[in-house]
């Protein structure tokens, strides 16, 4: 897909994926029931992770994914919603083995992304030298120095629990999982809250899964709650271009970069509301200088 993107086959958004996440036995990534023995690591595209245990299983996974074209990689550093046998609050991947997938990124010039909702497993993916925190929305005054010490970012992701919580069951979720989001929710909006005022680099996510997605841009009006406009507008822009390593080329409007624009009947500065309803304020997308949605 992201090749087909890059090569004007399809017309979509620039794709930057990481592959695979990897992922522990009974962890986020492992999607077996408790009472199913198989294991699917199909290499192209069944599950959302690949099981890897240990240093050496962890090493040959991440040089895998990278393989195969991974512009960063993922590891599963907690227990999960939609994983079935593990618990939110469960710390997963020890320590060496998340060291071994940050040495095998930094060696091909990329880097780690982490899901962890605890400050427990926020705080072990940090001091391992993961680079971004997917989620976080259990994280401590510890997690907020190591961010900073550290130069990674949060990238919270508050509407896929507003989501899920509306109408996961209806997508599918099973009823065990859709209990586990009332663990998450309602700490989400205070994590982003401590984090926006100690300073933290902040991305913008999502992280919405199949019919859901339609609900991207709420994002915008639930983190205005606690973030001014400017900041969002910055979380989604040259912030995620410097965690992408694309600082200058995407998200800014300067010479040499993609020129890549939205054209909104308003200011999104002043109302966050202005990006969080496309449908009554965006009229123009430009791609690399190319018009493609024209709504003027």
């Amino acid at each position: 897909m992201a090749q087909a993107l890059s090569e004007g086959l399809l017309s979509g958004p620039r794709l930057l994926y990481c592959g695979k996440a990897l992922s522990q036995t009974g962890g986020h990534g492992d999607v077996r029931s408790p009472g199913q023995v198989g294991l699917d690591n199909c290499a192209c595209c069944a599950g959302l992770g690949r099981v890897a245990d240990g240093v050496d299983a962890v090493r040959a996974a991440a040089r895998d994914e990278l393989r195969k074209g991974a512009h960063h990689l993922k590891v599963m550093a907690s227990g999960g919603v939609a994983s079935p046998t593990d618990r939110i609050d469960s710390a997963q991947y020890s320590i060496a083995e998340l060291r071994a997938v940050v040495e095998e990124a930094e060696a091909a010039n990329r880097y780690v992304a982490a899901h962890a909702y605890t400050a427990r497993a926020v705080n072990r993916a940090l001091e391992a030298g993961v680079r971004s925190i997917e989620h976080g929305n259990l994280l401590d005054d510890e997690s907020i120095r190591l961010l900073g010490a550290r130069d990674a970012y949060l990238v919270p992701t508050l509407v896929t629990y507003w989501a899920l919580k509306q109408e996961g069951m209806n997508h599918g979720l099973p009823r065990g999982s859709w209990d586990k989001v009332d663990a998450v929710l309602g700490e989400g909006l205070a994590a982003l809250e401590r984090a926006a005022r100690g300073g933290v680099r902040i991305v913008f996510g999502t992280d919405l899964l199949g019919g859901m997605h339609r609900h991207q841009s709420h994002e915008f009006r639930l983190r205005a709650e606690v973030q001014p406009p400017l900041e969002i507008v910055r979380s989604a822009t040259i912030v995620a271009a410097d965690l992408l390593g694309m600082t200058g080329q995407i998200g800014v409007v300067a010479p040499d970069a993609h020129a890549d624009l939205l054209v909104v009947d308003g200011d999104p500065l002043e109302d966050a509301e202005v990006l969080a309803d496309p449908a009554a304020y965006l009229r123009a997308v430009v791609q690399a200088g190319r018009l493609v949605v024209d709504r003027r």
